[in-house]
């Protein structure tokens, strides 16, 4: 019997693309990353599994070309790259990558958040430059302490919750914010108060998000919000980077309307040396790496291989989105 065609528009681990190869005809994209929209649009057209990625970016057009389409698995716990709703009109099933990468993300997240408090990728940029000509004195490049500061998490769900674990070690006081309260084991669990969304952007001395970008959440964070944030406060980002206005953050981190932010993720990615936050010294920036780690990936792959394989049996995903 002929196997069915899978194609990826990156390669996966070694051992993922064995599985694959298992069961189907395997195609992996090479070369200029992200694939050219042209080449997935002629690939597409007669493949029954596509893998993609975060920046893939899988629209109505593309979807209506997939006429043998089953499946649809991204290496990723986002999918807003994806038009889901139109894909479960098509019958397509969406698979993606939960969970896995909780502790990996809330690990990079509070990362950011000490060391754009601590001032530490800032010294480390002081030294290699050759700026560090005198021993520091009592008031010279002093830092903040996280312990007694207050936390206020956007976005309460796994990542968020695991952060708040983090933080609770570190005897910070924990806000959050949600479309609804969870549950009061939960809250006391985490040692997490629920407020008002007004209330946890005037509060808080450093705001993480974790919420999934949305024509809610798109450009949330502007001047308007920045200008009602602590002076003192900082911004960490390991969600989207849509959820913020990022010419607006600039401008914030320059004035020093806010003290700091931490950021993983971008509006457009990568970004370049002309960026706008490059030469801004009270920001810290990673190159979308919440989920960077040899375990986790490897989780990742697996899941996305096993996503495919439901889907294109006619099964439910592992972790669905849609149907």
């Amino acid at each position: 019997m002929k196997k069915m065609k899978v194609f990826l528009t990156r390669r996966l681990h070694d051992f993922a693309l064995k599985e694959l190869k298992k069961k189907y005809q395997v195609e992996v994209h090479s070369g200029k990353i992200p694939i050219p929209k042209t080449k997935l649009r002629s690939k597409i057209k007669d493949i029954d599994g596509l893998i993609c990625f975060p920046y893939d970016i899988i629209d109505k057009e593309l979807i209506d070309l997939g006429k043998n389409l089953k499946v649809i698995s991204t290496y990723s716990v986002g999918f807003d790259h994806i038009d889901v709703e139109y894909a479960r009109k098509k019958k397509i099933r969406v698979g993606y990558t939960p969970e896995v990468l909780t502790d990996a993300t809330a690990d990079l997240a509070f990362s950011l958040m000490i060391d754009v408090m601590r001032r530490v990728s800032e010294g480390d940029r002081t030294i290699r430059a050759g700026k560090w000509k005198e021993i520091y004195g009592a008031y010279d490049y002093v830092g903040v302490d996280l312990q007694r500061k207050t936390l206020g998490i956007l976005g309460l769900g796994r990542i968020g919750g695991t952060l708040a674990k983090r933080a609770k070690a570190f005897d910070m006081k924990i806000i959050y914010h949600n479309r609804k309260p969870v549950s009061k084991t939960r809250e006391k669990r985490l040692g997490a108060k629920y407020v008002s969304f007004e209330k946890l952007i005037s509060q808080s001395d450093v705001i993480s998000l974790h919420v999934p970008h949305t024509k809610q959440t798109d450009q949330l964070f502007d001047k308007k919000l920045f200008a009602k944030m602590k002076k003192t406060a900082f911004l960490i980002n390991t969600a989207r980077g849509k959820i913020i206005n990022e010419k607006d953050l600039a401008s914030a981190l320059k004035k020093k309307t806010i003290a700091g932010a931490g950021l993983d993720v971008f509006a457009q990615e990568p970004i370049n040396k002309n960026h706008t936050f490059i030469k801004i010294s009270n920001v810290v920036l990673a190159p979308h790496i919440g989920s960077s780690t040899d375990e986790t990936r490897a989780k990742m792959a697996e899941i996305t291989v096993k996503n495919l394989d439901h889907g294109i049996k006619g099964k439910k995903p592992t972790y669905s989105v849609g149907f």
